[in-house]
């Protein structure tokens, strides 16, 4: 397996970033998206969050297999240093590290941007992602019971967090 690269995403990076978003609204078990994206929605939405939330990329062989990026938790000014994050990685690149990769990568980004917390949302069926949030450092706080439905029916999402070192 050849080496990993980690950079900030890039506007030409967003039909790759979408395939793999995609990927996981088709899977069911990341997201209570259903509408899959296309490369110019998920290039507004890169500028849009502009340098104040970057999205992290990971290549192998020159190909994107994986990213993370974040938002704004709240709207509230106490709030500002709280982002709120998601990660995805290619079906093909699944365990292999890149998802540790991003996960990590976006933490020191943010950290270095002055964030002080990251938090998500993970469905309790997702082992793979609790495990991932885990191993980076992230701790479970809570369930929120029937949070959302999901193709009809009520999904429960586990509430994850990292307090980011400056």
């Amino acid at each position: 397996m050849t080496a990993i690269a980690i950079r900030l995403a890039r506007k030409d990076d967003a039909a790759a970033i979408a395939a793999i978003y995609n990927e996981g609204i088709a899977d069911g078990v990341a997201t209570f998206e259903t509408e899959p994206r296309t490369a110019e929605q998920i290039a507004a939405l890169l500028a849009d969050k502009g340098e104040r939330y970057p999205t992290v990329v990971v290549e192998r062989d020159g190909r994107v297999i994986a990213w993370a990026g974040a938002g704004a938790y709240r709207a509230r000014p106490a709030y500002a240093g709280v982002a709120e994050h998601s990660v995805y990685v290619a079906r093909a690149a699944r365990g292999t590290g890149a998802g540790r990769a991003a996960l990590n990568a976006l933490c020191a980004e943010y950290a270095a941007r002055g964030f002080w917390k990251l938090v998500s949302r993970i469905f309790p069926e997702n082992s793979a992602s609790l495990v991932l949030h885990e191993r980076c450092g992230f701790r479970v706080v809570g369930v929120y019971r029937r949070h959302g439905k999901l193709r009809g029916e009520w999904r429960d999402c586990v509430i994850v967090e990292k307090l980011l070192d400056p």
